[in-house]
């Protein structure tokens, strides 16, 4: 562990110096503000034809100390847009993970209103953090995706909703407001209630990913981003509603809960230095009663956060980038608790990742990472691995 503290160490200080003293091929590479997921890049690039393809996916390798390793096709995803006229557009993106299951990702039609102002309906990534909306394997560090935004976010969240999307350019915002319908909590199984959401993955459990998704109230999710600073770009986002339940449910206690989540995000480069981070917080209403109800274990509050330092030891001349990285992240289901339910240090964990991220060509990513893992019931180290990857994107 002292050696990967050293390591930070002279990565940030590095990274300072590269800040301070530029040379004549510093420059910005990249802009964050001009950063698109898959489907903004559709709606973006297919004004000058009807039909565009494309995909993007990863194979990975995991290796777990003193455990046996896996190898996997965690997905591969298609993409497909159809554009109608100059202000009507259509993008689905169908996703295979683990080459056996099969899911649609996003399915959702794009009605441009103005020139900064669009209208969409159907099924769409929730505006949380960064990862859920650019989980594109190209285009963040690490074989895996942060913790943060698998067990609190959780990614890939996405619902059926509608909503506007546009851009303020005169206050450098960008804003998004969507009513989708919410995380399923409870079902009747065979006469007993059976809730999908608990303490090690909290939310997790509950995504509905439009398969026959049930609603009895919606929820609303709104992001707004500002891109005034070169080479910035904040985000803050909300998420705001209650649990669905079986309809021969949901009128019993405990049933549903409410969710409050907010998050707040940051990316920044600078020449050859990048750096990003997060914080989400989601507070959760009745959970008591839920957990009497279920015999679950959820977390009244769940909360997590990282930072990223990242610096490419390639010149800027140079077409491939290959990106020393290191990341903190701490995120815990059970911030808090209430009732009865003793907090379970084991879910208030810990993850440190350090590796390299080659960009062989624009599209291409070759990942490499190890991480320390551990949790806050024994303060030990848990399930080290060293990680392997091969992203692409086109």
């Amino acid at each position: 562990m002292n050696k990967f503290f050293t390591f930070l160490i002279i990565l940030i200080s590095a990274t300072a110096i590269a800040q301070v003293t530029p040379t004549s091929q510093d420059s910005i590479t990249f802009n964050p503000q001009q950063q698109l997921n898959a489907a903004q890049r559709i709606l973006s690039g297919n004004y000058g034809k009807a039909v565009t393809v494309g995909a993007y996916g990863e194979i990975t390798y995991n290796q777990p100390e003193g455990n046996n390793g896996e190898l996997d096709v965690q997905r591969l995803v298609l993409l497909f847009g159809y554009r109608f006229n100059d202000k009507t557009q259509f993008v689905t993106e169908v996703e295979m993970e683990h080459v056996e299951e099969i899911f649609v990702e996003q399915a959702f039609v794009n009605y441009a209103v103005g020139d900064n102002i669009s209208l969409r309906g159907g099924l769409m990534l929730v505006p949380m953090g960064i990862v859920n909306e650019y989980h594109e394997p190209t285009t963040f560090n690490g074989v895996e995706r942060p913790a943060v935004d698998n067990a609190i976010v959780p990614t890939t969240w996405r619902e059926i909703g509608v909503g506007v999307t546009g851009r303020l350019p005169e206050q450098s915002l960008t804003y998004q407001a969507y009513i989708f319908n919410g995380f399923k909590s409870t079902v009747n199984d065979d006469g007993e209630v059976t809730g999908f959401l608990k303490g090690s993955n909290g939310l997790r459990g509950g995504r509905q990913k439009a398969i026959k998704s049930t609603v009895d109230s919606p929820t609303l999710s709104t992001k707004i981003e500002y891109y005034g600073l070169p080479g910035l770009r904040l985000g803050l986002s909300g998420y705001f509603g209650k649990t669905q339940a079986a309809d021969d449910v949901e009128d019993i206690d405990g049933a549903n809960i409410g969710v409050s989540m907010v998050g707040f995000d940051a990316r920044y480069a600078f020449r050859r230095f990048a750096a990003r981070g997060q914080f989400i917080y989601a507070s959760l209403s009745d959970t008591e009663a839920y957990n009497n109800l279920t015999d679950r274990d959820l977390g009244s509050a769940l909360m997590g956060y990282y930072a990223e330092v990242s610096y490419n030891l390639l010149p800027l001349t140079k077409a491939q980038r290959l990106f020393a990285f290191a990341r903190f992240e701490n995120y815990d289901t059970h911030a808090d608790t209430d009732g009865d339910l003793v907090r379970n240090d084991a879910f208030n964990r810990t993850d440190i990742t350090t590796g390299l991220s080659y960009h062989i060509a624009p599209g291409v990513v070759l990942k490499g990472d190890y991480q320390f893992r551990s949790n806050a019931l024994d303060n030990s180290d848990v399930d080290n691995r060293l990680n392997f990857g091969i992203g692409v994107w086109f």
